[in-house]
């Protein structure tokens, strides 16, 4: 069981962190001049593609609220990582 646990905490951490490089490149790439051959694009889009599943349905459900030109789905698709991740330790504790 401490192997399965290391490996969910592992996991998570893991999209944790990719969630964040996302956030964090998203301040760098310009979205509107688009090289493909930019190592900063290439990056860009590699966590899009890895996170999207993620961050679209938390997208959704802020776009209910009025959140003006802020998008905080990334930072709740983090915080929702984090309590998953809680839960489902806490959970393997309990067996």
């Amino acid at each position: 069981m401490p192997v399965l646990r290391a490996a969910v905490a592992f996991f998570c951490d893991i999209l944790t962190f990719l969630l964040f490089a996302r956030a964090i490149l998203s301040w760098f790439v310009n979205p509107y001049s688009y090289s493909p051959y930019s190592v900063l694009h290439r990056i860009n889009a590699l966590l899009r593609q890895l996170t999207e599943p993620m961050v679209a349905p938390c997208r959704r459900l802020l776009s209910n609220f009025s959140t003006g030109m802020f998008d905080f789905s990334v930072l709740v698709a983090m915080l929702a990582v984090m309590l998953v991740r809680n839960v489902v330790l806490m959970l393997l504790r309990m067996l």
